[in-house]
C-alpha cells in the first residue's frame, strides 16, 4: 500500500467543512454538561433531601454505561416519549421533525454532566471550609459565598481536569456519525468511500483532531497563567 500524499492534502478542505458541526457538538455538550455538573455536585455536597439519591443514581448510571449506549437510548427512546406525550396532549408535533444533531446534543450533554459533576465536586471539596465560614462571618449568604469565594477557587483547582473533559468530549463527538450526524470523522468516511483511500482520510482527520486538542491545551495553559498571576497578587 502506498500513501497518496496528494489525496491527503486535497482531503483537508473537505474535512474542515464538517469542523463547525464537531465544534458545535463539543461546545453545547460541555456547556450544558458543566451546568448540570454544578447542580449535581452542589446537591451531593449539601445532601439536598430527596434530590441527593437521584443525583447519586444519575452519576452512577451514566458513568457505568458506555457513551454509545446513551446515544442509542436517546435516539431510539426519546422519539417514543415525545410522540407519546404529543398524542396525549393532542398535538401534531412528531419526533421525526427533530434535527438529528439534537439527539447528539442531549445524549452528550447528559453524559458530560455526570463526569463534570465529579470534577466540580472535587474542586469544591478542595476549597478550605474555613473560607466559607469566613464569608458567613462577614455577612454573606450561601449563594454569595459560593459565587464569590468557593466557585472561583474550585474552578482554578479543577481547570486541568476540565480541560481533559473538554478534550474527551471533542473526541467523543465522533460517535455522532452513528445517528447520521456528519462530523469530521463521518466526513472522512464519506470521502474515503469514493475512492477507498481510508488510510489517508483518517490520517487527515487525526491531524485535525490533534490540532484542536493542542489548541484546547494552549487556551487552558493561558487561563492557568492568568489565574496564577491573579493569585500571586498581579494584575489579571
Amino acid at each position: 500500500m502506498k500513501l497518496d500524499v496528494s489525496f491527503l492534502l486535497d482531503v483537508f478542505p473537505l474535512l474542515l467543512s464538517a469542523l463547525p458541526t464537531t465544534l458545535l457538538i463539543t461546545a453545547v455538550s460541555v456547556s450544558v454538561g458543566f451546568v448540570i455538573g454544578v447542580v449535581i455536585a452542589s446537591i451531593r455536597i449539601y445532601r439536598v433531601p430527596y434530590l441527593y439519591p437521584i443525583a447519586v443514581s444519575y452519576v452512577t448510571f451514566i458513568r457505568g454505561t458506555p457513551m454509545l449506549t446513551h446515544l442509542f437510548l436517546i435516539y431510539f427512546g426519546l422519539p417514543l416519549l415525545v410522540d407519546g406525550l404529543a398524542s396525549f396532549a393532542g398535538l401534531s408535533f412528531r419526533a421525526a421533525s427533530i434535527p438529528l444533531i439534537w439527539f447528539a446534543f442531549i445524549s452528550f450533554s447528559i453524559m458530560a454532566g455526570a463526569y463534570m459533576s465529579e470534577v466540580v465536586r472535587s474542586g469544591l471539596l478542595a476549597v478550605n471550609r474555613g473560607q466559607t465560614e469566613a464569608a458567613y462571618a462577614i455577612g454573606m449568604n450561601t449563594w454569595q459565598a459560593l459565587r464569590r469565594i468557593v466557585f472561583p477557587q474550585a474552578f482554578a483547582t479543577s481547570l486541568p481536569i476540565l480541560s481533559n473533559s473538554v478534550i474527551g468530549m471533542l473526541h467523543g463527538s465522533t460517535l455522532a456519525f452513528t445517528v447520521s450526524v456528519v462530523d469530521i470523522n463521518a466526513k472522512a468516511q464519506i470521502v474515503a468511500t469514493t475512492n477507498w483511500k481510508f488510510f489517508e482520510a483518517y490520517i487527515a482527520a487525526a491531524i485535525i483532531f490533534w490540532g484542536l486538542t493542542i489548541a484546547i491545551e494552549r487556551i487552558t495553559g493561558h487561563i492557568e497563567k492568568r489565574i496564577n498571576r491573579y493569585n500571586r497578587g498581579g494584575v489579571a
